[in-house]
């Protein structure tokens, strides 16, 4: 009985031992973060030529 008890308790012992450590550290200075973001869109219309016509015409819509 003292024996297992003994090898129970050698046994957690080990395995606690073996347990990773992780720590969370805050840095001293601020965290910066540079966005240098460079955005470009091209939009293509294809427009049917008889709507293209009717468009084109002095019509006042553009």
């Amino acid at each position: 009985m003292r024996l297992r008890l003994a090898l129970s308790l050698l046994m957690a012992l080990a395995a606690s031992a073996c347990t990773p450590r992780v720590e969370l550290a805050v840095p001293n200075e601020p965290i910066n973060i540079n966005l240098n973001v460079k955005i470009e869109h091209e939009i293509y219309i294809r427009v049917d030529k008889q709507l293209d016509a009717i468009i084109n015409e002095d019509s006042g819509l553009f």
